[in-house]
């Protein structure tokens, strides 16, 4: 076995300290062990989401006017008639670093970041950016840097009354009917997970929406991996591809032995 030391040396480093190099043999042993903490992380992050869905929510009473790409348009139009929303609060505007030709550095990464929407779509849930930069210049930025999410801009107190007026955060929101609600919000570091899919809708009111997941009765879910599909390929109401059901079923049942086989 070379020891730290020596594996420094030899990398011609000596400022930097690596862990040792080991046979695979000891390498798979480790890693392992390593596993173990990271499976106790994951059905954590499941207890916690479970527990998110449970929070209490606050219905929003005021009306709340943002211009888009079409025009002046309330909170329940952000919907875009599905029942879950996700607002992002980016910062691009004048008086942050980069404006115009570029908005918050983070918020950007931030931005970088976000998977096909379609996906969120599927589950009815819509994600918009919203800014205080009028819609030609955000209009101007998504085409420079390439995205395509839905970015409106911010009109009135919506900032200030959700708490995003001075750093960026992540307000969810619940459509029942013509009532809207507050369900949850996070920020600082907790903006960091955010882009992905599966962190997006853990932090949604309905989750995932697929039957493992422990949510309130009478919650909508599915079938676990039967609603995914290509980007492109989504259909409102849908049954299920027959072929894709077969492999998914095929695909979660090695997994299934694969971990009994290694109790």
């Amino acid at each position: 076995m070379i020891t730290p030391a020596e594996n420094t040396r030899k990398a011609g480093n000596p400022a930097m300290r690596t862990p040792p190099v080991v046979s695979p043999e000891a390498w798979e042993a480790a890693r392992q062990k390593l596993l173990v903490k990271e499976k106790a992380q994951t059905r954590a992050r499941d207890a916690l989401a479970a527990e998110r869905r449970r929070m209490p929510w606050m219905a929003v009473t005021k009306d709340y006017a943002f211009e888009g790409a079409d025009g002046k348009v309330s909170l329940a139009d952000l919907f875009d008639g599905r029942h879950q929303l996700i607002v992002y609060r980016a910062f691009y505007e004048p008086g942050v670093f980069g404006w115009p030709e570029h908005a918050c550095r983070g918020c950007s990464m931030v931005a970088d970041q976000v998977a096909h929407l379609a996906h969120l779509n599927a589950r009815d849930t819509t994600l918009v950016f919203v800014s205080r930069a009028p819609q030609e210049e955000i209009k101007r930025l998504k085409a420079r840097m390439g995205w395509d999410m839905p970015w409106f801009t911010i009109t009135d107190s919506f900032d200030a009354d959700f708490g995003v007026d001075e750093w960026h955060g992540t307000n969810v929101f619940y459509r029942d009917g013509d009532r809207i609600f507050r369900t949850y919000f996070i920020n600082n570091r907790g903006d960091e997970q955010m882009g992905g899919t599966w962190n997006y809708l853990d932090i949604t009111p309905l989750g995932r929406q697929e039957v493992w997941e422990d949510s309130p009765e009478g919650y909508p879910q599915t079938p676990t991996y039967k609603w995914w599909n290509w980007h492109d390929s989504y259909i409102a109401d849908a049954a299920p591809d027959k072929k894709w059901v077969e492999v998914s079923d095929a695909g979660e049942a090695a997994m299934r032995k694969h971990d009994t086989d290694k109790r």
